[in-house]
């Protein structure tokens, strides 16, 4: 049996095959995921599996570089905006229209998981990124500025 929180095969074959920049949506149960997209469905009935649980467990396993959420969530679902920025402290946030994640993030997400929230916005995008200090251990490589606060020292 591996080791690690996830368990679930598909998520950890996902998961296992972003690249630097892909994109996964963690998503709430209402949310319109397309008919050709990546979809893994966790959803059981209500709030089960519920979005903390489910990005609390994928933070573990995944390197998130950069988190989005609807531009409505700050004012729309303050406290599930709260528990996505304790999750995901060390990545940029950004804000995105809620319409422009329902249709063009959404085509562009290389894999779609659902929830069973029922979280008003709860449409979490996790854009992939690398081991930072492990992509510039080896001797002669120089991390960019922007990488510099991300490298932390033994």
């Amino acid at each position: 049996m591996k080791r690690g929180k996830l368990l679930n095969s598909e998520l950890n074959h996902a998961i296992a095959s972003l690249g630097h920049g892909d994109l996964m949506i963690v998503c709430d149960a209402g949310f319109p995921i397309p008919a050709d997209a990546w979809r893994i469905d966790l959803a059981i009935t209500q709030d089960v599996p519920d979005l903390k649980t489910v990005l609390s467990a994928i933070s573990e396993d995944y390197i998130v570089e950069k988190i989005a959420y609807a531009d409505t969530l700050p004012d729309h679902n303050p406290a599930l905006l709260k528990t996505v920025l304790s999750i995901f402290r060390d990545a940029d946030h950004e804000m995105v229209a809620h319409e422009t994640i329902l249709n063009e993030m959404a085509a562009k997400a290389k894999v779609i998981v659902r929830t069973g929230a029922f979280d008003p916005w709860g449409n979490i995008l996790l854009y992939s990124g690398v081991d930072i200090p492990k992509w510039f251990a080896k001797p002669g490589t120089v991390a960019p500025d922007y990488y510099a606060d991300k490298i932390r020292e033994d």
